[in-house]
């Protein structure tokens, strides 16, 4: 059953009157609904550049607060599945995109970077869709997410050290991500990563379908290339350059 936006308005305005006030109706993610899985991935080493972008001070969240709320009826129908939602990237400063654009000219093609571009050229990213330079999650309107069943050991954490195998290989081989396994790794720029991709099993296929009707149920758009990425119409306008700082408690 759709949940109410009109009452999660005022479930969230009352638990949300002492959150701090952000630029452009911004607003944490976690004074929404705390119970949403958060692993902001470039705001730590763990991502495609090796480093955290710039502006990602803290790994938090940070949405229009619109997204917030809709976010939040997800989880809720999630919730009695014994799932739940895991955020990668939601609100992005320009200056990441930029130093995403850097990256993709500094000339080097590392074996960590190769794990998320298994295939192509880092040079042919932005020609061919899988980063903007000017990209939706500027204007708060995009995040990329993946969903976590809540009955399965999550408990693999990442080890710096070891060589893992591509993002396209069979999730025991890849960078674990404490989630479903959906066919690939998330930031995965490789046909296997586009929602539809036919090389992947019933099973994960099930899994992006799952997530994509769950999402789309609240109005949110998925895009094609990435099975992680939605979007809500309607939410983004100007872009937006203010660092992600940490959210007081």
């Amino acid at each position: 059953m759709k949940t109410s936006l009109t009452a999660l308005w005022v479930a969230a305005f009352a638990g949300t009157a002492h959150a701090q006030s952000l630029l452009g109706g911004f607003v944490y993610l976690r004074d929404i609904d705390p119970t949403i899985i958060q692993d902001i991935r470039y705001a730590t080493s763990n991502n495609f550049v090796g480093k955290p972008l710039n502006g990602y001070t803290a790994g938090e969240c940070v949405v229009k607060r619109d997204v917030g709320l809709r976010l939040k009826a997800v989880q809720q129908e999630l919730s009695g599945q014994s799932l739940s939602l895991k955020v990668f990237d939601c609100y992005r400063p320009v200056r990441a995109s930029l130093d995403m654009v850097a990256w993709a000219q500094n000339g080097r093609e590392t074996a960590a970077e190769r794990r998320y571009n298994p295939k192509i050229p880092k040079t042919e990213l932005f020609r061919l869709g899988y980063i903007a330079s000017r990209s939706q999650h500027s204007t708060g309107a995009a995040l990329d997410l993946t969903l976590v069943d809540l009955k399965a050991d999550n408990s693999a954490k990442i080890d710096p050290a070891r060589a893992y195998a591509d993002c396209t290989a069979p999730v025991e081989a890849r960078a674990p991500e404490g989630s479903v396994d959906m066919g690939t790794g998330y930031d995965c720029t490789d046909l296997k990563g586009h929602t539809a991709a036919r090389s992947i099993t019933p099973e994960q296929r099930a899994w992006r379908n799952r997530l994509v009707a769950a999402m789309a149920r609240q109005g949110f758009v998925n895009y094609s290339k990435e099975w992680w990425h939605f979007s809500l119409p309607g939410a983004g306008g100007a872009a937006y350059d203010f660092p992600i700082q940490p959210r007081r408690n």
